[in-house]
């Protein structure tokens, strides 16, 4: 007897889901292409101070590694478009493995598309089994220079959106979660500060987002503990030891929505100490020790975490 073993309607359904995910994406990746190829020939960027554009935060945007800043990424002005692609890996000492990768336009120093890209292994708590989230963010100057107002006591102000999209609907929502999608907005004020440590430009940015996201994202949106929008804090402080090395600490808080679902499901702030290094115009290092706290049962997950990113 010929054998044959056609897909079933469920698998077929399945596949459908995962092709039309991968076609967003990568229609999402043409459109940020297409932005900066449009509008780049009118000019070349490269005309901003070294450094002062950030890295890349973990959501996509420009700014530190866990939260964005107010400044845009890239290196171009305000008569410019500029850019920058990323690539982020963080390994827990439990076992958790978090592989990042996205891009972002930023178009004269004002509006900033991005996105990114989460690979998040589960290690022995799930072997084998990795979570994947989509993060497409938009970021709008307000007001302000965070670097050429120095005679003004205001910060450069910038207001953002980021939708997150989690691909394991199933898993997510048998811890607890409400929804595999949500939309966090913030508010971002950014200054440096020229010369303003023993002769050391000084930044500091702080960041108030509204958010549903557990673990960023990666577990859903909301819960038994709470299902609401809360207000969370982040902030950055750096100090430029050179005008290519940076090293400061960040902070985020991050809502505890799951926790009603058993104390393994508890969700800490995270932080984390980093050295960031520009070697040039065109690039990035960021070197950092990250504590993301309690994490699906296991506590206290910290880890080194290194981040590469490309810029023009």
């Amino acid at each position: 007897m010929k054998s044959n073993s056609p897909l079933s309607p469920m698998a077929r359904v399945q596949a459908r889901r995962l092709s039309d995910k991968g076609l967003r994406w990568r229609l999402g990746w043409l459109g940020l292409a297409a932005a900066a190829a449009f509008m780049a020939p009118k000019a070349h960027a490269g005309d901003r101070l070294l450094g002062t554009w950030g890295v890349s935060e973990v959501d996509g945007a420009g700014g530190g590694g866990l939260t964005p800043w107010a400044t845009i990424t890239g290196t171009g002005s305000s008569n410019q478009v500029g850019g920058s692609a990323f690539a982020t890996h963080l390994k827990t000492q439990g076992g958790y493995d978090l592989k990042i990768g996205g891009a972002a336009v930023g178009i004269k120093d004002s509006v900033e598309l991005s996105m990114a890209r989460w690979s998040f292994k589960l290690g022995d708590v799930v072997p084998g089994k990795s979570i994947e989230m989509d993060v497409l963010g938009a970021k709008f100057k307000v007001t302000g220079d965070a670097v050429y107002d120095q005679d003004k006591a205001m910060p450069q102000i910038a207001v953002g959106a980021q939708f997150k999209q989690v691909d394991d609907g199933a898993l997510v929502k048998s811890l607890g979660a409400t929804s595999t999608s949500d939309i966090d907005v913030y508010a971002t004020a950014t200054k440096l500060w020229l010369g303003g440590l023993a002769g050391r430009n000084v930044l500091a940015s702080g960041t108030a987002r509204l958010t549903r996201a557990n673990q960023f994202g990666l577990l859903g949106f909301g819960g038994p503990g709470h299902d609401k929008h809360k207000l969370q804090l982040e902030g950055s402080l750096g100090v430029m030891l050179r005008d290519d090395l940076v090293l400061g600490a960040e902070y985020r808080m991050k809502p505890n929505n799951l926790e009603a679902g058993g104390a393994a499901l508890r969700e800490d702030d995270a932080w984390d100490l980093f050295l960031a290094w520009f070697p040039c115009r065109g690039g990035s290092l960021t070197l950092a020790w990250v504590n993301l706290g309690n994490i699906v049962s296991k506590e206290n997950q910290q880890g080194l975490y290194l981040s590469a990113q490309a810029s023009f």
